[in-house]
């Protein structure tokens, strides 16, 4: 059932917002970097890669060049936050959308349950990137906090797409990932310590906007010892100014480690402007009444005012100067300093920021404080009323990792957010995961508010159960009404307890029930707002109506069902793939060949999510598909997709009425005059792998990201290539996207 995804009050939303991806604006007297932006622009390269530690001036050397460029920025700062694929596609397209009015709406193809980041939003974005009818530049900010390996997978289609004439700018700590690559083929501009390390020039404009005097001598003397340290000089130039006249040795031999030169600016400022930095560096960003509300004070706007006009490493990150920044190197000082002196009040100043938060209706960002508490009754609680709308905004990523943060003995603790870790593993196609949890489920207890809507925990269990129907129809059809008897008519979640009913009753061979049901479960989950339950339920009445040779009825149905899976972008939805698959049904009756290839291809590209953990869903759903080739003489495929329904019902034999279907259409096609016709449809393995090949990865690098040896990447591989008729890997994703398989 879909609900709205969890997202900020609007005016705190639109300020986050404008911090992440507007320009910021360069530090005031900030050593000029024309050069270097020059070369950059002048530069035949797509991208350009600037690769330093913390304190080099990356970010002010990006900001100079966004504003002297005369294309379209497009800028995203990025935080740990984006270390989620979907999550960064979302960044990505905003910012581009911000740039380019006229793509707005690119957005919102990158999300959607279930979504495929690789297969389908990635290769979108990629799509609009490579057709812009304007040069534009993406810039990155700190590139580095992207740590996950999907997420770069994800930003090398991206790369792969930037135009000639456009140019992506991505600042780093650490080497980018995609450089090597990059390198070799000649597509890469790099600037590195050395290039972005102040001369003393340079030096002397750092002394003279702290109003510092300094001869020329010892400026050279200052810029030798920190090596052109940006940081380094500007808080030399601050130690210099503080010592009021006396002479004072400015050392820290290593720039990489600021502790002594950041000490030294920290023990300069009074007691309570010390405690200020130290108690709101658990903050990332941080504005006024949400430090004053961490701290248990007031008037934090004004220090921050007064320690950004001081040059105490504070950053603002809007035109309106109420959210800011700390610098990287000097934030990660300050919690050091905060672990080293008052570690006892970590814990109260997260629950208080959550505290803020969650009042300022952004409960996703209070559980990111949360994680760092050792509050985890409210972690889990939080945690639980958010796992359905974040799934339902495609950020499958981020649950997983707030799943990982609590940990599996906290979630068996906490029987509601065990019934999500259970629903996670089946929707990702995590056999063994959904069955350990399954077994937790039904050794488990509880018998308070599950907080996610739902009328019991015993009603949430009943629901995992009879989706994955491992003990035949008769159990799911009590299981689900159980649901259904304990689930209010006002419930959210009374719509996808009547599907599972109606499924059962399908299952069992009650077809007028049947229908009856999930024509109810319809309605009641549209009133109710979930619409995927509203998708799935039309999509089985219109096969029964289609069974029936309603065919006027049929397309009224699927109209709704495909109009909503475009609306709410859930084309990678496992349960909505049915729709697909029955729209190819109609388009073949209609005589249309072309649109039903399009939707077989919709629905075959997705359907390895359905796996034994869903069988009912699984095997209907390559059922229908089977029928649909063998109609259009495409017998190879429908043997193929026989062999699958083999496959998952040595697991989930007892599939009622459904596994008759599945033997009266093996008859069918064992009797059929039609001989070997048709070409092989690519199987789910090959179709996990497919994606990859738009990215740069060697088949080892894909063998690791699927788990498989590099063998059976290759074999695959070259299966890919016959099934699709190609003998490269451009070849093979540019048919691929022709076809339907990627992207679209």
């Amino acid at each position: 059932m879909s609900v709205d995804a969890p997202s900020p009050a609007p005016e705190l939303g639109r300020l986050l917002l404008d911090a992440k991806f507007l320009v910021p604006r360069p530090r005031l007297g900030a050593v000029s970097r024309a050069n270097l932006i020059e070369t950059a622009r002048s530069a035949d390269s797509r991208v350009v890669a600037v690769t330093a530690p913390a304190g080099y001036g990356k970010s002010t050397f990006l900001a100079q060049w966004a504003r002297a460029e005369d294309r379209c920025v497009a800028w995203v700062s990025l935080d740990r936050f984006d270390d989620d694929p979907a999550l960064l596609l979302v960044s990505l397209a905003s910012a581009y959308g911000r740039a380019n009015p006229d793509r707005a709406d690119l957005v919102a193809d990158m999300g959607g349950p279930g979504v495929s980041v690789l297969g389908r939003a990635a290769p979108l974005l990629a799509s609009v990137l490579r057709t812009s009818s304007v040069p534009f530049v993406l810039m990155l900010d700190d590139l580095h906090e992207l740590q996950s390996p999907a997420c770069h997978d994800v930003l090398g289609v991206v790369i792969s797409a930037i135009p000639r004439g456009s140019q992506l700018a991505a600042a780093s700590r650490a080497e980018q990932p995609h450089l090597p690559r990059l390198r070799a083929s000649g597509e890469a501009l790099e600037f590195g310590p050395d290039d972005l390390a102040l001369d003393v020039a340079g030096a002397r404009q750092i002394f003279a906007n702290a109003r510092v005097s300094l001869t020329p001598e010892r400026a050279a003397a200052v810029t030798e010892r920190t090596e052109g340290w940006p940081a380094g000089l500007h808080l030399a130039a601050l130690i210099i100014k503080d010592s009021r006249g006396q002479e004072r040795t400015v050392t820290g031999d290593d720039r990489y480690v600021a502790d002594y030169l950041y000490r030294e600016a920290l023990i300069r400022q009074p007691e309570d402007i010390q405690r200020f930095l130290r108690r709101t560096a658990v903050l990332d960003p941080l504005c006024g009444p949400l430090c004053d509300a961490v701290l248990g004070s007031s008037g934090a706007a004004g220090q921050l005012r007064r320690l950004e006009a001081a040059s105490l490493f504070v950053i603002p990150l809007d035109r309106r100067r109420e959210w800011y920044r700390y610098h990287s190197l000097f934030r990660e000082f300050l919690l050091g300093e905060l672990g080293r002196t008052e570690p006892e009040l970590m814990t109260t100043l997260h629950r208080r920021a959550a505290d803020w938060y969650e009042t300022h209706g952004s409960p996703a960002l209070a559980l990111e404080h949360l994680l760092d508490t050792t509050d985890r009754d409210r972690t889990m609680r939080m945690a639980t009323a958010l796992a359905l709308p974040t799934y339902n905004a495609g950020q499958m990523s981020t649950l997983q990792r707030w799943l990982r943060a609590i940990g599996d003995p906290d979630i068996e603790r906490f029987p509601p957010l065990a019934v999500y870790r259970c629903w996670v593993a089946m929707l990702t196609g995590d056999m063994a995961e959904a069955e350990r949890w399954a077994a937790v489920l039904d050794a488990s207890s509880f018998d308070g508010v599950p907080l996610d809507g739902s009328a019991s925990f015993e009603s949430g269990r009943a629901m995992v159960r009879a989706a994955m129907c491992a003990n035949g129809p008769e159990q799911m059809m009590a299981d689900a009404a159980s649901a259904v008897a304990q689930e209010p008519a006002w419930s959210p979640f009374r719509g996808n307890a009547l599907r599972a009913l109606g499924k059962a009753r399908l299952l069992a061979g009650q077809l007028d029930e049947a229908r009856a049901v999930l024509a109810e479960a319809s309605a009641t989950a549209a009133a109710t707002g979930s619409i995927d339950t509203v998708v799935i339920c039309e999509s089985e009445l219109a096969m029964l109506a289609m069974d029936r040779g309603e065919w006027r009825e049929a397309a009224g149905r699927l109209e709704r069902a495909l109009a909503l899976i475009d609306e709410h972008r859930m084309h990678d939805y496992v349960y909505c793939l049915l729709a697909f698959a029955e729209a190819a049904r109609l388009a073949v009756h209609r005589g249309d060949l072309t649109e039903a290839r399009r939707q077989l291809a919709r629905a075959m590209r997705s359907r390895p999510s359905a796996t034994y953990v869903l069988p009912s869903v699984a095997v209907r759903l390559r059922l229908q598909l089977a029928k649909v080739y063998f109609s259009i003489a495409e017998v190879v495929a429908a043997r193929q997709l026989l062999r699958e329904v083999d496959d998952i019902l040595t697991r989930r034999p007892a599939l009622g009425t459904l596994t008759e279907e599945v033997e009266e259409f093996r008859r069918a096609l064992a009797s059929s005059a039609a001989g070997v016709t048709g070409r092989a449809a690519l199987t789910p393995a090959e179709l996990r792998l497919l994606p990859y090949l738009q990215t740069h990865l060697t088949a080892s690098g894909i063998a690791e990201r699927l788990f498989v040896s590099s063998h059976t990447v290759k074999a695959e591989v070259k299966s890919i290539y016959r099934k699709l008729g190609v003998s490269s890997r451009n070849e093979a994703v540019r048919r691929a996207t022709a076809i339907g398989l990627l992207g679209a």
